[in-house]
């Protein structure tokens, strides 16, 4: 994995598991419960999975081969 993709992958996981003790009804971030648990949350959640869901990951071997084909045509970088 790339810099990036384990970026994108570590701010999801954060996102997803304050996510779930939010809804467990424990408040993992200081501050106010209702602030943090309905709002600021769900727009960190959504934004971390909307960024790692639309970014090129190359994770899967295949995806691998594809991003090593691009390179080699310089089509990224």
């Amino acid at each position: 994995m790339d810099k990036g993709t384990l970026i994108r992958t570590v701010v999801l996981v954060i996102a997803l598991i304050n996510q779930f003790l939010v809804t467990a009804g424990l408040n993992p971030i200081p501050g106010s419960e209702t602030l943090w648990g309905e709002v600021v949350t769900m727009i960190f959640t959504g934004i971390a999975a909307a960024v790692a869901w639309f970014k090129n990951n190359y994770v899967t071997f295949k995806g691998k081969q594809q991003k090593q084909v691009l390179k080699r045509n310089q089509l990224i970088k």
